[in-house]
């Protein structure tokens, strides 16, 4: 299976353009980002579901925390219903930085997440909700329209989050891009699959990695390094010792983006290392060994994630023609 993720910072009829050329190309489903500061999500995805007729239409992913839950329920079944039963549920516990910047606390983001997917569960089921949760509470909301069967998938990074998923999300969606990741986050799935008596193949898991392809390797390179800049910044330290980068380096990297000192980044501090780590990119040879590398231990799910190449429609054509047709 495959995804594509686009930012509504892009005016959202050229992410209908975008959308409509990735069905057209054979993806699966199309991910929309969820952040107050670009156009919001969920009027973003009514366009697209107006602007295509069978890509699957997701959050990619929204939080328990901006919105109060039944209004996620709410909104993501109104996308299932323009949409003629298209829409996916990409939710996970969020940026702090974010939050911070909102005014927002961000507590509790486990029990906030497993409570979230199962008040997301009930509505849409169609009964009437009632959770006396820690975190959520609903006292007899329903939904009064059809909300359909719409998958859930949970955005996680750490090994409890990822249990989590293997509980009880239908898939993963996790931000990494090597095998040396996945072959971890793949055990926690299953551990956590193997607790409620699941099988761990039921969960669709998601690369949501950072994607850059184009004919010309350097170019495509050069588009990935400012977003492998901002995934190193905020990576923790033992996922940096363990695909061999130096720690100091992420203090550097962050010191460089506070400053808006581009150069830098582009010039020497995100080295080949951390590009080989934090991104699948370069020539379509180059990117289908990579998607065939993370095939073999399990994911299930490729999103190309942003930048998706130095020119978007070049980079979605490429993506379909070598990695999608080439399978």
């Amino acid at each position: 299976m495959y995804g594509i993720e686009f930012v509504p910072s892009d005016p959202v009829l050229k992410l209908a353009e975008y959308t409509k050329l990735a069905e057209d190309q054979g993806f699966d489903n199309v991910w929309i980002t969820d952040h107050y500061n670009n156009r919001d999500v969920y009027t973003t995805l009514a366009v697209l579901a107006l602007s295509t007729n069978k890509i699957k239409l997701g959050t990619g992913v929204t939080n328990p925390y901006t919105r109060n839950i039944a209004v996620t329920a709410s909104s993501i079944a109104a996308i299932n219903d323009i949409s003629g039963g298209r829409a996916i549920m990409g939710i996970g516990p969020g940026d702090l930085a974010t939050f911070d910047a909102m005014g927002i606390a961000w507590e509790k983001p486990l029990k906030t997440s497993r409570e979230s997917v199962q008040a997301l569960r009930d509505f849409f089921s169609g009964k009437k909700v009632n959770i006396d949760g820690e975190r959520v509470k609903i006292k007899g909301a329903k939904m009064a329209f059809k909300a359909g069967n719409i998958p859930i998938y949970l955005g996680a990074q750490g090994p409890k989050m990822l249990e989590l998923a293997g509980e009880v999300a239908d898939g993963v969606l996790i931000n990494a891009s090597h095998p040396k990741d996945f072959e971890i986050a793949i055990k926690a799935i299953e551990a956590g699959a193997k607790k409620v008596g699941r099988d761990p193949k039921e969960v669709d898991v998601g690369a949501y990695a950072c994607f850059s392809i184009d004919k010309n390797a350097e170019k495509a390179i050069g588009a990935a390094k400012i977003v492998v800049a901002f995934i190193v910044s905020g990576s923790p330290d033992m996922v940096l010792e363990r695909h061999g980068i130096d720690v100091a380096a992420k203090g550097e990297i962050g010191a460089a983006i506070a400053k808006g000192d581009f150069g830098a980044l582009m010039g020497g501090l995100v080295t080949d290392a951390m590009m080989d780590a934090f991104s699948i990119c370069g020539t379509p040879e180059t990117c289908a060994e990579k998607v065939a590398n993370l095939q073999k231990i399990g994911v299930t799910q490729i999103i190309c994630g942003s930048p998706i190449g130095p020119n978007k429609e070049k980079s979605i054509k490429l993506f379909g023609k070598e990695i999608i047709g080439g399978k």
